[in-house]
Order: C-alpha cells, then structure tokens, then sequence
C-alpha cells in the first residue's frame, strides 16, 4: 500500500451509552457507568428554530489545513493521492468508508457517496487540518473556531438549528465553516486536548443528527439497510473500533493489541443479544456477564474486561465516547491486556479485551 499522507483535523463525538468491566481470574471487580444517548426522539422538535446569529461571509473560518478540502472532491481524485485504501466498509448512512490507517499513529477514513466525498473522520499524527491540530488544548481550538451551543443551517426554505448540551459543547462541539461544510470536534476531557476531528456536509450532518434539533421543513430519512448490508456494516465498524483503539492505545504509549476471533464471537453475542432483547447492560437478562460468556467458549484467560456502547451513529464517535468515560478508559488504555475482540450489531458496540495466561 502506498505511503499514507494524512491531514491534520478536528473532532465529532456522538451519543451513547456505555459501561466498562473489569476483572482477573479470581476476582471481580466491577466499574459501571451507564449512560444513555442523550438524543431520543422527543429531542427532533419540528417547530421554527429560534434567530440565532449568522456568519457573515468576511466571517468564515479560514482553513488551511487539506483535510478540510476534501468535501465534494471525486472518488477518482482521492484514490490519485493516497492509493488503494487498507479497506472499504460500507456506512449505515449510505456511504461507503474508504478507510486508510497504519494501524499505529495515523488513521482517516472518507465517507464516499454517488462518487464523490461526503465526510471524512480523522485522528492520529501527521494531519493537515490548520488552524487546528490533534492534541491541541480546548481554549486554543475555541478560539479558532468559536464554539457556540446553537448552530444553525438553512436549505431553500427549509431550516434547522442543532442544539448542544454543555457537556457536548465541552467534549464534542460542532461548528459551522461554510455554506456545506461542518466541523464537529472531539475532545478528551481527561486531557482537555483535541484527540479526532469529523468533517461532514449538510446531508450527512441531518442524517445523523447527533444533537437535539429543531427544524422546520423536512428531515431525511436513513436509508434502509437489507441484512446482508448490516451484516456488512457491523463487521466495517467492527474493525474500525479496534484500529481506532490501538491509534489511541499508541497515543499513550501502551502496547497494541491482537485481533482474536473467539473473543470478537463473544462480544458480537453479547450486542446482538442486547439489541433484540430491549436491555443495556454489562449482565443479560438471564444474570451471566463476561465471565460467564467467557467460559461457555472456553475461553482461557488471566484478565478480561468490556466496554459497551448504545446508539452512537458509528464505530468512531462509540470509540471517542469510551474515551471519555473513566471505567471504559480505564479498559481501553490498561497495559495488561494483550488480545481485543468487537462485536457489532445494529448500533450497539460491544469491546472484549483480554489477558491470556
């Protein structure tokens, strides 16, 4: 695979839920943190946004970094630049990622749709995304970009406005750079510092929709994904959760860690079993946890621990949420473990992460 040239960037985080778990062979010791997405659908209010201040055109932002020029730019182009991709995963919103990383410090992923780039998720080293750059403080960022709780966005006679939470604003705020262009950049909050950035059009920020909105118009639908495209998108975001935990193990000088097939089985069990029964939990409704599951695989281990996920958008904003939540943290950047499995399933994200003996 040619050399990758990656850009500088900015951060988007989604919603969710989580919870980490930890324990050795003997002992159980249990972390939860149980938080549910904070976007429901009494949130997507359709009513007038209220006025909010517009951005002038002498206003707009600057940007200097290439990242940022990739929106709109062909399929054909992006392959002249950076070659073949590692991989293709095929996205629940109907574009396909075209995912380029060395698995070690440096990962970006562009969302391609109708042939042409739609979004792009980036974090590691070696970006090109002035005025920002990953590992910068908050204030800095902010003052680049002005954070603001309300951004607002107009198409034809149609209008919305994103409303975000103080915590959103302080971990994963979104901002508008031009007429079809957002940023949305996540944050560590342990560090106070810019760890990823997310770059995306006016369609696919309203298919998200990652913040409460107001609207008046109309909201387009997500596409309709047929089993197969699931089984397919699970599987993308499946490996992307574990490429983007060992950039962030990397980041904080721990050791990488194996795929593990077995273990990703587990994990993928217990997501499935999560989502078609109704419950977001660390223990199924029958009261067996990992240890439990572990063990019905025969799975021989000195030290497992899980993180779960519910209702984030994608694998990046479900891996920058654990990040930002001390158990599932914990889990994610603990120097014992040396083999991680994931399991996906339809929005809920499932992480193993296991000792061997």
């Amino acid at each position: 695979m040619r050399g990758i040239k990656l850009f500088v960037l900015l951060l988007l985080l989604g919603g969710g839920a989580y919870y980490a778990y930890s324990f050795d062979a003997s002992e159980v010791n249990d972390s939860e943190t149980d938080t549910k997405d904070d976007l429901s659908l009494e949130q997507v209010q359709r009513d007038s946004p209220k006025d909010s201040p517009k951005q002038n055109e002498e206003d707009t932002i600057k940007l200097n970094g290439q990242l940022y020029k990739w929106i709109g730019k062909t399929a054909s182009t992006l392959k002249g630049e950076f070659g073949a991709p590692t991989r293709k995963d095929l996205s629940s919103y109907g574009y396909t990622w075209w995912v380029y990383t060395n698995q070690e410090n440096q990962y970006i992923q562009f969302g391609v749709e109708n042939d042409k780039v739609v979004t792009v998720y980036a974090t590691g080293e070696n970006l090109s995304a002035e005025p920002a750059q990953i590992g910068q403080g908050y204030g800095e960022v902010n003052e680049q970009f002005d954070f603001n709780e309300k951004v607002s966005l107009s198409e034809e006679f149609q209008t919305y406005e994103f409303k975000l939470t103080k915590d959103q604003l302080e971990t994963r705020p979104l901002v508008k750079v031009k007429d079809d262009i957002f940023i949305q950049f996540y944050f560590d909050r342990f560090t106070e510092s810019l760890s990823s950035i997310r770059v995306l059009n006016t369609s696919v920020l309203l298919l998200q929709r990652p913040y409460k909105i107001s609207y008046r118009g109309e909201l387009p639908e997500k596409p309709t994904n047929s089993k197969e495209e699931w089984k397919e998108i699970d599987s993308g975001m499946e490996q992307q959760v574990f490429d983007l935990t060992n950039i962030i193990r990397n980041r904080f000088d721990k050791s990488m860690l194996d795929w593990n097939d077995r273990v990703a089985e587990v994990a993928f069990g217990h997501s499935k079993d999560m989502a078609l029964n109704n419950y977001f939990s660390h223990f199924s409704p029958d009261g067996n946890g990992l240890k439990e599951r572990l063990k019905e695989k025969s799975i021989i281990y000195s030290a497992a621990g899980e993180n779960i996920a519910a209702q984030y958008p994608d694998a990046p904003a479900a891996v920058e949420g654990w990040l930002n939540s001390e158990g599932h943290r914990k889990a994610m950047l603990t120097d014992d473990y040396s083999d991680l499995g994931v399991g996906v399933y339809r929005y809920y994200y499932t992480q193993n992460f296991l000792k061997k003996q």
